[in-house]
């Protein structure tokens, strides 16, 4: 049987009786964890041998732990990070070897808590009208950078064993609106978005999962993103990105429609699974529902995706803490 195509949360620390049920029928891709999810180690720890004896196997979990104002394992039990941009500010020269071992630390953290997987790297391109909530967790102005620095994130992750999640595709960084909110509408032309935007993705089209954009390009449909067939052929024919694609959460505002609706234009445009997050549990049962179980083509991604899973290589954690606090000429923490 194929995988359910969602990936989807819990309400609390622990599941519930009515979660495991639903969770066994729905049989999700995957999870994701939010900091209501979180409080001790082991807490969490049960918390993930919860979710995957609910669907009877390894099911992949995953969470947003960017570093700076977007991360749920926070001090003082793990370690606080300075936002991203501000990190890449602070490292200089030494950015890219510094990138790597800041997301090879948090792959340690997460993994050692059996989270194998990290929406990050962020590789959007900041431009003058950037949003604020965005801004801080972006990496950079340059094209050349961003794609150095998203690969040196990617690989930290993939040596500590955690499956990194590529995001926005196609590019999130040229809006002004917060799609939590409201829909971004960009109006650059394609060559340019193909020069700027989309050129970090294409350079990373090999990660093994990538995070949509509710965004909509003018120059390439009337509909966002996450919605359009014509914005999916490009992110698979153009940046040539050929991993599993879920969608950003698809309960966000950007999208207008009920999340059922939302959910089967999805699909129905091309993505693999459904994030679908922070909803009462009768709103996560009727996405799964639409949602089904993933196409043939979705389920050799998300093999293919699940294959790329690997045992952290052999490090010295407090090494590699000192020699990314010489690179920072101080803590690592925010």
């Amino acid at each position: 049987m194929n995988f359910g195509a969602t990936i989807l949360d819990a309400d609390r620390l622990t599941l519930s009786r009515d979660e495991k049920a639903f969770f066994r029928e729905a049989n999700p891709f995957g999870f994701i964890l939010f900091s209501r999810n979180i409080d001790t180690p082991d807490q969490v720890y049960g918390l993930c041998s919860e979710l995957r004896d609910a669907v009877g196997r390894d099911a992949p979990i995953t969470i947003d732990q960017e570093g700076g104002r977007v991360q749920r394992l926070r001090a003082p039990t793990w370690t606080e990070w300075l936002p991203p941009l501000d990190f890449v500010q602070k490292a200089g020269d030494e950015a890219e070897r510094a990138m790597y071992l800041r997301y090879r630390y948090i792959a340690h953290e997460l993994y050692a808590l059996t989270i194998d997987s990290n929406c990050a790297p962020m590789v959007d391109l900041i431009v003058k009208e950037t949003h604020a909530f965005l801004r801080d967790r972006c990496y950079g102005t340059s094209v050349g950078d961003l794609a150095l620095l998203g690969r040196a994130a990617a690989n930290g992750m993939l040596d500590g064993g955690v499956l990194p999640v590529l995001k926005h595709i196609p590019g999130h960084g040229r809006t002004n609106l917060d799609s939590h909110y409201d829909l971004p509408r960009v109006d650059a032309s394609l060559d340019t978005l193909r020069e700027t935007d989309f050129a970090p993705f294409r350079a990373l089209n090999d990660l093994p999962m990538g995070m949509t954009a509710h965004v909509l390009y003018e120059a390439i449909d009337e509909v966002p993103a996450t919605l359009s067939a014509d914005t999916m052929a490009l992110v698979r024919n153009d940046i040539g990105f050929d991993g599993l694609i879920m969608t950003d959460d698809i309960g966000m505002k950007a999208l207008s429609g009920t999340v059922a609706q939302n959910a089967a234009r999805a699909l129905a445009a091309g993505c693999d699974v459904i994030l679908h997050c922070n909803a009462p549990l009768a709103d996560r049962i009727a996405c799964a529902n639409v949602a089904g179980q993933m196409t043939e083509a979705a389920q050799t991604r998300a093999e293919a995706a699940l294959a790329k899973r690997r045992t952290p290589d052999d490090i010295d954690i407090a090494d590699l803490k000192a020699e990314l606090e010489a690179l920072l000429g101080g803590p690592v923490h925010g």
